[in-house]
């Protein structure tokens, strides 16, 4: 065999099997990845990405040793590969023969079928191959509704369609979507369904497709979502933008949308409040806020903030590698591990850049990450940035969880990684830690749980998740926020030293970024004194869940599974949880409205969050409020 790829009989096998992995890795299209291509000026690929494509080519063809570093071009690395084939003598440019895989037979030939294969291809990082018709989309392939939301977008595009896409919150697998595509190519008389085309092409956009559904019905209410937005597509950026300022005016016009008020006092069990609709401050009483032990109101902890600016200044103007460390960063990293009781401990710049960096620097493209499907969008978003394979399970269903352990174990060399939210942020339940535990090593996964809403919460010192469960120490990772319980700001994980120190050298988010002021690094620790020494006020904050959980209930209000601080009241329609929330305000109390893209379409509540600082009085009035409103806007019956 000559050292020559262009030598060899399959050249043009191997580039098309370079592109195909480029192309699953960086979700370009295969008519834009030409061997003249240059990874980074021409396709913005860089070390980090490019470190994944060669491990993934390595893998395709069956490489035992490392291809050499440096190609520059796609054409250079077709090169490499056809060389490193060659050194093997072996006489096949590929391990297997014949085509690339394709879909099932019974979908191919399908040009709706094709379209969505297509958008899914292009929208997840999954191979032709990988996309089977039948597979689960959530639980097999990772796609959540974000995701699921661009396929439909993209496919209807590819499909000509220039109406409303269809509904895809039924649809479980792709086959099942392209049947709802299907249903309406087929009540679109004229619209001209294109020859099937390979799924690498680029999706040709729709002349006339806005991303709006249609003007506001008879009843004058505009059905739109904040969901009608995120896949306008349009030569113009920013048309999207224009779209929604619209929609996002006529929902502040009728006091729906009551987003980013700015506080003008102190947030306590009350709070004053400017009005930017009205244009006046009010007085409300305060359950928005995540400060569940009352410390950022605590006299210790704000002289502790006052005293550290006064000494180390605003800020120390850098990142902890270069010259921004402070002693107070040691400090408070060694008062956070003991309080949870770990050895080590890293502290980010804030609870979603822990998410981002923990995850990212630890998951690989080869590896699986297995998360509830109600995480928080920081561990979604610390998902898409590892470039992973992701497994969604259905919320605390360990059945469904062991399902996707067992057949990731099956399938994969790769490391396993279990992420899950302690306490449910929009629905203040709490997860099954002790079956995540188990199965984690049956099936030999890590585990890292998300304390953000359970610290200072959950367990007898209010440690979290773990504590609460008594599994201390058999948790892999532990992570939070500092900007609630302990009243400050930044994120933080704990775990094993030498785990601490590769994420203290590995994640971009704590590497790149200046941390915390000084300031704020003083009022944390002394958060943590008050916690330790202060044990009534999580004994106080346990009352007052109580008191309130059992007066909505009483009242008939769905509550689900709560059992922590967030009190969520279900509504389930996003119009009528917006006009509760506007009575609720309109009474005087303050609560979140959460709507889409903060729960799902359809799963619209009102989000009640209990402090320690409530008093009987301040819970008594609440519960009246909430009754009244109800029965105003049709949720409970009776009239206020």
């Amino acid at each position: 065999m000559t050292d020559s790829v262009d030598a060899l009989p399959d050249t043009a096998r191997i580039r098309e099997r370079v592109v195909h992995v480029i192309a699953a890795r960086t979700l370009y299209d295969e008519s834009h990845l030409r061997p003249e291509s240059h990874f980074e000026a021409d396709l913005g690929i860089d070390s980090v990405i490019m470190e994944s494509v060669l491990v993934s080519v390595r893998e395709h063809f069956g490489l035992s040793a490392a291809l050499p570093a440096g190609p520059t071009t796609i054409g250079e690395l077709v090169d490499a590969v056809g060389a490193a084939l060659a050194g093997t003598g072996d006489d096949r440019p590929a391990p297997a023969a014949g085509p690339l895989p394709a879909v099932p037979a019974e979908g191919t030939g399908d040009p709706v079928t094709e379209a969505v294969v297509a958008a899914a291809m292009r929208q997840t990082q999954y191979q032709r191959h990988q996309l089977g018709l039948d597979a689960d989309l959530e639980g097999e392939l990772g796609v959540d509704s974000v995701v699921l939301t661009s396929v439909v977008a993209e496919a209807t595009e590819r499909l000509g369609l220039t109406g409303a896409a269809p509904d895809a919150a039924g649809a479980t697998t792709l086959r099942a979507l392209a049947d709802a595509l299907r249903g309406l190519v087929a009540a679109a008389p004229g619209t001209a369904v294109p020859e099937a085309a390979p799924a690498t092409g680029a999706a040709a956009p729709a002349p006339g497709r806005s991303g709006n559904a249609p003007a506001p019905g008879a009843d004058g209410w505009d059905h739109r979502s904040m969901k009608d937005f995120t896949e306008q597509r349009d030569p113009d950026l920013f048309a999207k933008t224009r779209s929604f300022a619209g929609y996002l005016r006529s929902r502040e016009k009728d006091r729906l949308y009551w987003y980013g008020m700015p506080l003008h006092s102190r947030c306590g069990s009350r709070a004053v409040i400017f009005d930017e609709l009205e244009g006046r401050k009010r007085e409300f009483l305060m359950f928005a806020s995540n400060n569940y032990l009352g410390l950022a109101n605590h006299p210790s902890v704000i002289e502790a903030v006052v005293d550290a600016t006064r000494t180390y200044g605003a800020t120390h103007t850098g990142s902890r590698f270069i010259g921004g460390t402070n002693m107070l960063h040691k400090e408070l990293e060694r008062r956070l591990a003991a309080f949870k009781q770990r050895p080590a401990c890293i502290v980010y710049p804030g609870g979603y850049s822990a998410n981002l960096g923990a995850i990212s620097a630890l998951v690989k493209s080869y590896d699986t990450l297995v998360v509830d499907r109600l995480n928080h969008m920081s561990i979604v978003d610390g998902a898409r940035l590892s470039g992973a394979v992701r497994k969604i399970y259905r919320h605390n269903d360990m059945a469904d969880l062991e399902r996707i352990l067992s057949r990731s174990a099956a399938e994969g060399t790769g490391g396993r990684l279990i992420v899950a939210d302690g306490v449910f942020s929009m629905h203040g339940d709490v997860c099954d830690l002790p079956e995540i535990v188990r199965l984690a090593k049956e099936y030999d996964a890590r585990v890292m749980i998300d304390d953000a809403h359970a610290t200072g919460v959950l367990g007898v010192r209010g440690s979290g998740t773990a504590e609460h469960f008594g599994l201390k120490g058999e948790v892999d990772l532990e992570l939070g926020t500092m900007s609630k319980t302990l009243a400050g700001m930044g994120g933080f994980v704990v775990g094993e030293e030498e785990v601490v120190e590769y994420l203290r050298y590995y994640s971009n988010s704590y590497v790149f970024a200046a941390n915390i002021p000084a300031g704020v690094a003083a009022g944390l620790i002394a958060s943590i004194d008050v916690i330790e020494s202060e044990p009534e006020r999580l004994k106080r904050l346990w009352t007052n869940i109580g008191t309130l959980r059992d007066r909505l209930l009483d009242a008939g209000f769905d509550l689900e599974h709560s059992e922590s601080a967030i009190l969520p009241i279900v509504i389930g329609d996003e119009r009528r949880a917006m006009e509760l929330g506007r009575a609720v305000r309109a009474r005087g109390l303050f609560c979140q409205t959460v709507v889409y893209p903060g729960v799902p379409l359809g799963d619209a509540r009102l989000r009640v969050s209990v402090t320690c600082e409530h008093t009987p009085q301040d819970l008594e009035l609440a519960a009246e409020i909430f009754v009244d409103a109800a029965r105003e806007t049709g949720v409970l019956p009776g009239t206020p």
